[in-house]
C-alpha cells in the first residue's frame, strides 16, 4: 500500500539521458528522457496499441517512436502520429507524470497531476550552501518493503548492534529515547551526555575528549528522513545546551523509493558543518556512510525473508513507539486517499 499523492526521488539527475529508459515507482513502469534542452519527462512505460514499453523505442524528432509500430508520441503523452492513415484514435494517449529537478535528483509525483505542488518536495535549507560540504553515493537496491527501511531510519537503538564499527557506543544500547509526532512525521531524539565518540565520528570531529551527542531520527510522510548527528565537547550539549563553536553536525538525507511492495531505491547524500572543499574527507565519509547502509541493507533483506515466512506473530518493544506512531498515520492517510478516489470515481 502506497501513498500515491506525494513525490517520490525517481533517479539521480545524471541517470537519466536522452535515450529512453524504464523506471519502476509504486509497482509502476514509467519510461524516462530528457528532451534536446536537457528537460526531464515521464511518460506510462506502456504504447497503448499492444502495451510494448515504451522504453523499448526510440527517441524521433523531439518525439518518442514506439518501437512495434511506430506510434508516436509527444513530450506530453499524446499521440501525434499513428501507421494506416486516416484519424488517430482518441484514446491513443500515454499518462504523463508531473517531475522535477531538486538536490540533483529527478523527482516525481505518482498521484494526481492536478495537486502537485513542488513546493512540497522536501526541503534541505544548507544544500548549495558553500560552508557545508557534500558526501554522496550511488543509489542502492533493497530487497524490502520501503517500510523496514522507514522503520530503521526511526530507531537511533539498532547502531549499537548493527553498526557496531562506525555509529555505535554504549550509550546507544540504552539510552531512553524522547517520541514527538510532527505536522508531517516522526521523530524520534535523544541526548548523550559526556560519552566517547562513536569511531566513525572519531575521525572527523575537530576536538579530542568526550561529547555529548544527539542523534536526531526524522522520517517524513511518505517515506524521507532527516538523520541528524550533533557532536559537540562533553558539557556544551543536550537540550539547553550552547553548542561549542568546534560543534559537528551531519545531516543525512535518506530518501526511499518503493519500487515493488518487497524492493526499494534508496537514495541518500551528507551535508556537514565544517570542511567543505575537503575532497578526502568527502571520500572517507562516503565510504564509511557506504560502508554501514550496506550492513543495514544486509539485516533488512534478512528481515524481509523472515517477516515474510514467520511462524508465529513478531513482537513489539518500546523502542519501536516511533515506527508504529509513523506506520499508523501513513496508514490513515493512504486509506484516506483511496476513499476520495473511491469517490470521484463514483
Amino acid at each position: 500500500m502506497f501513498l500515491n499523492n506525494a513525490w517520490y526521488v525517481a533517479a539521480w539527475g545524471h541517470e537519466i539521458g536522452t535515450d529512453l529508459q524504464q523506471v519502476v515507482v509504486l509497482g509502476e513502469k514509467i519510461c524516462m528522457f530528457r528532451n534536446a534542452a536537457g528537460e526531464v519527462f515521464a511518460l506510462e512505460d506502456a504504447c497503448p496499441h499492444r502495451k510494448l514499453p515504451l522504453s523499448k523505442g526510440r527517441i524521433k524528432d523531439g518525439n518518442v517512436e514506439c518501437g512495434y509500430h511506430g506510434l508516436t508520441f509527444n513530450c506530453s503523452g499524446q499521440c501525434v502520429w499513428a501507421p494506416g492513415g486516416g484519424d488517430i484514435p482518441s484514446n491513443a494517449k500515454l499518462r504523463s507524470y508531473p517531475v522535477h529537478e531538486k538536490y540533483g535528483l529527478v523527482w516525481i509525483w505518482m498521484g494526481n497531476a492536478a495537486i502537485a505542488d513542488t513546493s512540497d518536495i522536501f526541503d534541505i535549507p544548507n544544500f548549495g550552501d558553500p560552508a557545508w560540504g557534500i558526501n554522496r553515493g550511488a543509489a542502492m537496491q533493497l530487497n524490502c518493503n520501503y517500510l523496514l527501511m522507514t522503520d530503521n531510519l526511526l530507531d537511533p537503538t539498532h547502531v549499537a548492534w548493527v553498526h557496531q564499527g562506525s555509529f555505535a557506543q554504549d550509550a546507544t544500547k540504552d539510552t531512553p529515547l524522547r517520541v514527538s509526532k510532527t505536522e508531517n512525521g516522526v521523530i524520534v531524539h535523544r541526548w548523550m551526555m559526556d560519552v566517547e565518540p562513536a569511531p566513525f565520528y572519531k575521525k572527523i570531529i575537530g576536538f579530542t575528549g568526550n561529547c555529548d551527542r544527539l542523534q536526531h531520527y526524522e522520517v517524513r510522510y511518505p517515506s524521507h528522513a532527516l538523520i541528524r548527528a550533533i557532536f559537540t565537547p562533553a558539557g556544551t550539549g543536550g537540550p539547553n545546551g550552547a553548542l561549542h563553536e568546534d560543534t559537528f553536525i551531519m545531516d543525512s538525507y535518506n530518501f526511499m523509493t518503493p519500487t515493488t511492495e518487497s524492493e526499494t531505491r534508496y537514495y541518500w547524500f551528507q551535508l556537514r558543518n565544517i570542511r567543505p572543499d575537503d575532497e578526502a574527507l568527502s571520500k572517507l565519509m562516503s565510504e564509511d556512510v557506504q560502508h554501514a547502509f550496506e550492513e543495514d541493507r544486509a539485516i533488512l533483506n534478512e528481515v524481509q525473508i523472515g517477516m515474510d515466512n514467520k511462524t508465529s506473530p513478531h513482537i513489539d518493544l518500546p523502542i519501536d513507539g516511533g515506527q508504529l506512531r509513523f506506520r499508523r498515520q501513513l496508514l490513515a492517510m493512504i486509506n484516506e486517499e483511496k476513499q476520495v478516489d473511491a469517490q470521484m470515481q463514483g
